[in-house]
């Protein structure tokens, strides 16, 4: 996908899209890198956007039949198919991801590489993509995400950050250092399942 539609795709939905400028390969690298890739028995990617992280994804895992990919965008999900013919991706909501899961005969997924701009979702829509992550992550399985620096001055990145740490474990989850060659500068959140679902704060406040 050009720059200039990117760019469009920003200007049409920037909270969906939450970045001016697609993924660049030294964070494509980072994130799954940091996923380890070759272990995994079966690797879901939210928010493909362009596919830079799809096609690194395909690269390194053992088996293309154990992946698929959730895209929002309609556009995006086009660009991620064109870049990555042999990939699967849904034109969905990740929050709908335990119904592929199924399709591909699966009730667990032991990866979940996420493009997806945290920092820019309200409390509500966090809340649901953490309980559908908690849901299909397997004991053990990793959930891997980026974030922008200048999102951690942001409540929601703030947010983000604290109810990560609060639902996985605050010992559970670790970052990288910053990958400065990305614009804007990026780090990365990994977060292990080692326990129970934790509760999200609208399931603790609900009668």
């Amino acid at each position: 996908m050009p720059v200039a539609q990117f760019l469009r795709e920003f200007v049409a939905s920037p909270t969906s899209v939450g970045a001016i400028w697609p993924s660049s390969a030294a964070l494509a690298d980072r994130i799954c890198a940091t996923a380890e890739l070759p272990t995994a028995e079966m690797t879901i990617e939210f928010g493909p956007g362009t596919g830079v992280f799809t096609s690194e994804i395909l690269r390194r895992i053992p088996d293309p039949s154990r992946f698929f990919a959730i895209e929002s965008s309609p556009n995006f999900a086009a660009a991620t198919r064109r870049r990555c013919p042999t990939a699967k991706v849904w034109n969905d909501c990740a929050t709908r991801a335990q119904k592929y899961l199924a399709e591909h005969g699966h009730q667990r997924c032991d990866r979940i590489i996420s493009g997806l701009p945290f920092a820019s979702f309200p409390p509500d829509l966090q809340d649901r993509l953490l309980d559908t992550i908690l849901e299909i992550l397997a004991p053990g399985g990793l959930f891997v995400t980026f974030a922008y620096l200048q999102g951690l001055a942001l409540p929601s990145g703030r947010r983000f950050r604290h109810t990560l740490r609060s639902r996985f474990g605050h010992e559970n989850v670790t970052t990288t250092p910053t990958v400065w060659r990305n614009i804007p500068p990026a780090f990365i959140y990994r977060a292990r399942k080692t326990t129970a679902h934790r509760p999200s704060s609208i399931d603790r406040q609900a009668p």
